[in-house]
């Protein structure tokens, strides 16, 4: 099999990514300047695939080493790109350094693909690119509208720089993927979501505070339009995801697609509240949370889920894993880091 280069292949979806590629026989060369994983995770993919993934610490933000990087590994026969600062919050308080993260690195990758034939891309993209969608669930051919916070806007702009990219660049093959929210852990308990610092998504945040780490969880709003009156999101178990990934690449190295350039939701297509997310995560560990009701949080619309229809049939992959697998493998997940560490 092909050389894949996966860049953030530390981090929560990159390295369970990693573990599916490794499993299907691809040998994979990871990128990361761990600003929000550890070297760790290179010994929890070693452990589950058996195979130490190549390892090569650099910062995507410096283009002349990104320039060397290609130059010494001409022979790349496909990259994931999951490199990114990916907090709403965080985006709103500090666009500029989203911007400059999110949107440099990927313009100096695609600078190098375009010397390489052939090349083929794929972009972690997000159901933020679609704002608070007029219908759900949500199609790809949904109006892409003015995104609520910088973050969402990255991955707006950085679809636009790939079309753009693809359109004069008829060798370079590209799938962007927007996914919706990945949650879960690796069954084996030795990769999952570890935030370095305070979470910013829900779920690592839901079994710190389990765990006695947090003392207590903040949902945000209770008065949306929503069944329970809190936010409804697609949470995707990360290893479904990862296999998405695999399978778009396949794709992509087998010349299955009519235009370079493709875009796929991946969710469940199914919307879960805040709330539901809770009352799951107690049903599967037996613990009760301690949570409260917050203010709305800047930049939060208000329900996102996806249809799959278009994966589902073109890259014939369905979501197989349930919340409540999800919010278990987290759950098993937590206990084993805090145990071990």
């Amino acid at each position: 099999m092909g050389k894949i280069l996966v860049t953030g292949g530390l981090g929560f979806i990159g390295s369970h990514t990693v573990v599916e590629l490794q499993n299907k026989g691809f040998d994979v060369i990871i990128i990361d300047d761990l600003s929000n994983s550890s070297m760790d995770v290179l010994g929890g993919i070693s452990s589950i695939t058996g195979i130490a993934p190549t390892y090569e610490k650099l910062d995507l933000k410096d283009k002349p080493k990104v320039q060397t990087f290609f130059k010494t590994h001409q022979d790349i026969q496909g990259v994931i790109h999951f490199a990114a600062s990916k907090a709403v919050g965080e985006s709103v308080e500090k666009p500029l350094l989203y911007y400059e993260n999110n949107i440099n690195t990927l313009v100096y990758i695609l600078q190098e693909l375009q010397k390489l034939k052939p090349a083929n891309f794929i972009f972690s993209s997000s159901c933020t690119v679609y704002g608070q969608a007029d219908e759900l669930p949500i199609t790809e051919n949904a109006p892409i509208k003015n995104a609520e916070s910088p973050y969402g806007n990255t991955k707006q702009i950085g679809e636009e720089i790939i079309k753009d990219t693809c359109k004069v660049t008829p060798h370079l093959n590209a799938i962007a993927l927007r996914y919706f929210n990945p949650v879960g852990a690796h069954k084996s308990t030795k990769i999952g979501e570890l935030p370095i610092g305070v979470p910013q998504n829900l779920v690592p945040f839901i079994t710190q505070t389990a765990i006695g780490i947090r003392e207590q969880l903040s949902v945000f709003g209770d008065d949306y339009p929503t069944s329970d009156g809190t936010c409804i999101r697609d949470y995707i178990h990360v290893v479904d995801l990862a296999k998405a990934h695999v399978v778009a690449l396949q794709r992509l190295l087998n010349k299955s697609t009519y235009s370079n350039y493709e875009t796929f939701n991946i969710g469940t297509g199914t919307g879960s509240s805040v709330l539901e997310v809770i009352k799951s995560f107690e049903k599967v560990s037996g613990q009760k949370l301690n949570y409260k009701i917050a203010d709305r949080r800047e930049g939060d619309i208000v329900s996102a889920y996806a249809d799959t229809t278009k994966a589902n049939t073109k890259l014939g992959w369905k979501a197989t894993l349930t919340l409540d697998d999800a919010m278990r493998s987290a759950w098993k997940w937590e206990q084993h880091i805090r145990k071990n560490n």
